[in-house]
């Protein structure tokens, strides 16, 4: 039997010096044992001779013996909190499910977990539509299978939410010391009600994930009429598709885009803008630009 292959792994980072007691990847200012150099200190205060630095302790005036003291590298919790209302399960006819944002948020979840399983830090998942979904909430974990059938559970979902309100119940399911948390949603919500949102999640290290498709902001006919449906509210209309109403919804799109882009740059945040298929690399790029 073929052993399955693991998936791609994202390589991120933290601002912040980590705080947390497990060893990990994460730079801190914490530990006695470490490699990295953090200062001096009093041979009482950190009494390990075998770190006594003389040049240090001859310069000091009052005649005390002082020690190198070095930092460990930390583990920090990673989380998803991911948007599963119904507008995310848009999926352009013809498309593959791994194109799909589901789809996508299910390549990212297995990722995620395998790169924070790599670097010895915690993982947990988040799924909300009008509420916290108990049924696909996962309390954070370093095993190595953590996330298990999350990500075939999330490709095989059917979002039927009409509204993402349960996100901003979400922090009550995460750590309470800064975490780095990943949001993954498409934000076709009110700019007050993500920038509300943004403020229950600022106490952690927080990435926008924006999830759109192509064909949400186009359709594949140069004219003629069209069908078109709000997934969340369920009402449907047809129009006819002409090319200024193209051009219209390209603008629309524009916009949004632009509106984000300054929310997000008031609560100084950098978002991740995704309009296709899930690319590990371009995650990388985000946190090494």
């Amino acid at each position: 039997m073929r052993e399955k292959s693991a998936p791609a792994e994202i390589h991120y980072r933290i601002g912040a010096p980590a705080s947390g007691h497990f060893p990990g990847r994460h730079r801190s200012r914490r530990g006695d044992s470490g490699f990295e150099f953090r200062g001096h200190a009093s041979l009482l205060d950190a009494p390990d001779p075998r770190r006594l630095d003389l040049h240090a302790s001859l310069r000091d005036p009052f005649g005390n013996w002082a020690v190198r003291v070095y930092s460990q590298r930390k583990a920090v919790p990673v989380a998803v909190v991911a948007d599963l209302s119904a507008s995310m399960g848009f999926a352009a006819a013809g498309e593959s499910s791994g194109s799909s944002k589901l789809g996508v948020v299910a390549d990212f979840v297995d990722s995620l977990a395998w790169s924070a399983w790599r670097s010895g830090d915690s993982f947990g998942f988040v799924g909300c539509d009008d509420t916290v979904r108990h049924d696909l909430l996962l309390p954070q974990s370093r095993a190595r299978g953590a996330a298990g059938e999350l990500g075939t559970v999330l490709r095989a979902l059917q979002p039927r939410g009409r509204s993402a309100a349960g996100l901003a119940e979400a922090w009550r399911w995460l750590p309470q010391r800064r975490s780095l948390v990943f949001l993954l949603s498409d934000f076709h919500l009110p700019l007050d009600d993500v920038s509300r949102l943004l403020l229950t999640l600022s106490t952690h290290e927080l990435v926008p994930v924006v999830l759109w498709d192509r064909r949400e902001f186009a359709l594949s006919a140069e004219h003629g009429l069209a069908q078109v449906a709000d997934p969340e509210t369920g009402r449907q209309r047809l129009v006819w598709w002409r090319p200024a109403l193209r051009e219209q919804w390209r603008a629309e799109q524009a916009r949004r885009h632009d509106e984000l882009l300054a929310l997000f740059g008031r609560q100084r945040l950098r978002p991740l803008f995704n309009d296709g298929g899930f690319d590990a690399d371009a995650v990388t790029r985000h946190f090494h630009a």
